[in-house]
């Protein structure tokens, strides 16, 4: 009976033993699967061209992009995801989560609150674009709809991932962009990726020009037309024969000839 209750006097020190021991094979594991980190500048070349509509409610648009190899070797795999993850409401500007009824996001046969685009290769320098469609709903609220993105892939045999700002929460974005002495910086290690790519948002509003608007808005284009033609169009001649004067070569002075002082 004294034997087990040694054991137990001896545990934590045990413990504390495992896990020096296991903790340095941890940190090696998690390493190793951390993508590799790329130079800043490669997000917004692998991924730019964001182009979002601002739609009313029950319309439809589409979202466009285009995907660039930065690298000096093809692209493979390329896999892009683009998904809603948040809502600014107006009026009001409050930020919060989505509504039920959010946008349909459709590409490639699929259609959903996010949906995945598949590029097989892209050659290095290569450019392709790519569009995403997006359909509301009739009674979808009115606001800002932010989309974040993230693009995986292959080069030389390395797994590559890029993700949006929309990913990270604000107090890992935080750490990553704040240098010491205020200095701005982007630390991807810290947040586990090989680089960020830019992200945009759906403006859904009512429409401020409905189609009466427009109507008379062609109206009076044409009304403005006509009148100044009918305005700069020579008047018919002298039917004897004889010529009104010359026009002048000089328009009046508003000051006239002999100003002196002001007010004259």
């Amino acid at each position: 009976m004294g034997r087990p209750r040694a054991l137990r006097g001896n545990a934590p020190a045990a413990l504390v033993l495992l896990a020096v021991l296991v903790a340095p094979s941890v940190l090696a594991s998690a390493e190793a699967t951390s993508p590799p980190v790329l130079p800043v500048a490669d997000g917004s070349l692998l991924l730019s061209g964001l182009s979002a509509p601002v739609l009313a409610p029950g319309a439809s648009g589409s979202l466009a992009l285009i995907l660039s190899d930065p690298l000096q070797a093809p692209l493979l795999g390329l896999r892009l995801t683009v998904a809603w993850y948040e809502f600014n409401a107006y009026p009001g500007n409050a930020t919060g989560p989505l509504p039920s009824d959010v946008p349909t996001l459709s590409a490639a046969g699929s259609s959903g609150p996010s949906v995945t685009l598949l590029v097989a290769s892209l050659d290095s320098g290569a450019s392709v674009g790519e569009s995403v469609g997006v359909s509301t709903d009739a009674a979808a609220p009115v606001g800002t709809y932010a989309l974040r993105l993230s693009v995986t892939f292959a080069a030389n045999g390395t797994s590559y991932l890029f993700e949006s700002r929309g990913f990270f929460s604000a107090a890992a974005w935080s750490a990553a962009t704040s240098a010491p002495g205020g200095a701005s910086t982007l630390n991807l290690s810290a947040l586990g990726v090989s680089g960020v790519v830019p992200e945009t948002a759906v403006l859904v509003r009512q429409n401020p020009y409905p189609p009466v608007l427009w109507a008379i808005l062609a109206a009076a284009i044409v009304l403005a037309a006509a009148g100044g033609y009918v305005a700069w169009r020579p008047g018919p001649g002298s039917r004897s024969g004889a010529s009104g004067p010359r026009p002048p070569s000089q328009a009046p002075r508003a000051f006239g000839k002999r100003r002196t002082r002001d007010g004259d």
